[in-house]
C-alpha cells in the first residue's frame, strides 16, 4: 500500500488540486480570472520544453532501435496485430463519444471563434500545399517552433535514422543525444512540481470563465472512460485469449494477467510494468522471443488505453468547440490524428502524454491554449489507460503467437521455433 501511495502521489496531488481549483472557479465565477497568469506560467514552462523533448524523445528512440530476431515474420505479424487491435480501441471509443456528447457546447462561442481563427486560415491552401507545409519547413530555425509540430517529428526520425545507419561513429553523438533527453526529462520532472498550482489555477480560470459544465463534462468523461476500460478488459480481452488459444488460452490469460494488472495499476507506467509483462506472457507457454519482442515493441508502438484517450481527448475539445463531427473532413481527421497521437504516448507516469497532445492541438487546428485541458483529461484517466496499455501487449503477444504457431500452440512444451 505504501508503494502504491508513493508511485501515485503526484496524480494524488494534481486532482487535489483540480478539485480545489473547481470549487475555487465556482465560487468566484469570473473573479476567478485573476488566478489565470499562474495557469498561464505553467503553460509557457511546458512550451518551452515541447520542442527539445520531441526531437531527443523520437530521435534516440530510433537510433536506438536493434533488428529483433526473426525480423521478417515475426515483425510484420507484430505490426498487423498491433494494427488491427489499436483499429478495435478506436472504433470503440469513437462510438463511446459518438453516443455520449461528452462536454455541452452551448457556452463556448469565445472558444469556437479562437478555433475558426486556427482553422480558417488553412482553408486557402488546397490539400497538397497544406500537407508539404504541415511536413516541412523552409528553414531550420522554424523547426525550434511548436508551430511545426509534425516538421520537427519528421526531422527528428530522419537524424534518428542517420544515428543508427552510421554505427560505429555515430555513437558518441547518440550518447551525447541520450544524455540531453534525460536532463529534460528531469527538467520536466521539476516543472512537474509546479504543475498543482498552475494546472489547479488554470481550472479555477476555467470554471470560473465557462461555468461548471465544463467541471461536469470532466467528471462525465472520467466516469465514462473508466467503463469502457472495465467492460474492454474484461470482454475484449477475453475474445481476443479465446480466439488465440481457445478455451485453455482463455483459462490462462486469466491465470496470469492479474500480476501485469496490478503493477500497471500500481505503478502507472506501461514501462515499469514490461518485465512482469513478459514473465506473466512466458508463463502462458508464448514463446520468449515472441514475448520479449512484442511487449517491449508494445510499450512504445501499440496502447489500447492510449488510443481510446486519444479519442476522448479529442473528441472532448471537438464537442466544445462546436466542430460538426459528421463532416467526412473533421471526422477522417479525428480518426488519422488519434492514431498519430498514440504513437507519441510514452511509457511514464503522469506528464507522459505531453507529446501527443500537442499533437492533437496541431493537426486539429485547435488553439495551443486548450492544453491543459488535455492534460486535465490525461490525469483522470492515467490509472484505467495504463491497465489497457499493459494488458493489451500481453494478449498481443497472444494474437501473434497464434498466427505463427497456430491455434495449438497452448500445448507445445517447446518455446523455441
Amino acid at each position: 500500500m505504501k508503494k502504491f501511495f508513493k508511485n501515485y502521489k503526484q496524480t494524488f496531488i494534481l486532482l487535489a488540486s483540480l478539485i480545489v481549483g473547481c470549487l475555487v472557479g465556482l465560487i468566484l465565477k469570473e473573479k476567478a480570472m485573476i488566478l489565470n497568469p499562474f495557469g498561464e506560467l505553467f503553460m509557457n514552462l511546458m512550451f518551452v520544453l515541447i520542442v527539445p523533448l520531441i526531437f531527443l524523445t523520437v530521435c534516440t528512440s530510433i537510433a536506438k532501435i536493434k533488428t529483433p530476431k526473426r525480423v521478417g515474420k515475426l515483425l510484420s505479424t507484430i505490426v498487423m496485430v498491433f494494427l488491427l487491435t489499436s483499429v478495435v480501441a478506436l472504433v470503440i471509443g469513437l462510438a463511446t463519444t459518438l453516443l455520449v456528447p461528452l462536454v455541452k457546447t452551448d457556452s463556448y462561442s469565445v472558444v469556437m471563434e479562437q478555433t475558426s481563427e486556427v482553422t480558417d486560415n488553412t482553408l486557402e491552401l488546397n490539400i497538397l500545399e497544406r500537407t508539404v507545409s504541415a511536413i516541412s519547413t523552409n528553414d531550420f530555425y522554424k523547426l525550434l517552433s511548436k508551430e511545426n509540430l509534425i516538421s520537427l517529428v519528421l526531422f527528428a526520425i530522419l537524424v534518428g535514422v542517420a544515428i543508427n545507419k552510421t554505427g560505429e561513429d555515430g555513437k558518441r553523438f547518440l550518447e551525447f543525444l541520450e544524455s540531453a533527453n534525460t536532463v529534460i526529462l528531469k527538467l520536466i520532472d521539476l516543472c512537474f512540481l509546479y504543475a498543482p498550482i498552475g494546472l489547479g489555477c488554470y481550472f479555477a480560470s476555467l470554471i470560473g470563465t465557462y461555468g461548471e459544465s465544463i467541471a461536469t463534462g470532466f467528471l462525465k468523461t472520467f466516469i465514462i472512460y473508466l467503463m469502457v476500460s472495465i467492460l474492454f478488459y474484461f470482454i475484449i480481452y477475453s475474445l481476443y485469449a479465446y480466439f488465440s488459444g481457445g478455451k485453455k488460452g482463455f483459462k490462462l490469460f486469466w491465470k496470469t494477467i492479474l500480476p501485469p494488472t496490478a503493477t500497471s495499476i500500481a505503478t502507472c507506467s506501461s514501462a515499469a510494468s514490461i518485465p512482469i509483462n513478459i514473465k506473466s506472457a512466458k508463463e502462458m507457454g508464448i514463446p520468449d522471443d515472441i514475448a520479449e519482442t512484442t511487449i517491449p515493441l508494445g510499450t512504445s508502438f501499440h496502447k489500447d488505453g492510449s488510443i481510446i484517450g486519444s479519442v476522448f481527448k479529442i473528441m472532448f475539445l471537438v464537442y466544445l468547440f462546436g466542430l460538426d463531427i459528421y463532416n467526412f473532413s473533421t471526422f477522417s481527421k479525428i480518426i488519422g490524428t488519434a492514431f498519430l497521437a498514440n504513437l507519441l504516448v510514452t511509457a511514464v507516469p503522469v506528464g507522459g502524454g505531453t507529446i501527443s497532445e500537442m499533437l492533437i492541438l496541431t493537426l486539429m487546428g485547435f488553439p495551443v491554449s486548450a492544453l491543459p485541458i488535455l492534460t486535465i483529461i490525461a490525469t483522470i484517466i492515467d490509472a484505467p489507460a495504463t491497465m489497457l496499455n499493459v494488458v493489451g501487449d500481453t494478449s498481443s503477444s497472444m494474437l501473434v503467437t497464434r498466427v505463427l504457431h497456430g491455434k495449438n500452440w497452448c500445448n507445445q512444451k517447446n518455446k523455441e521455433l
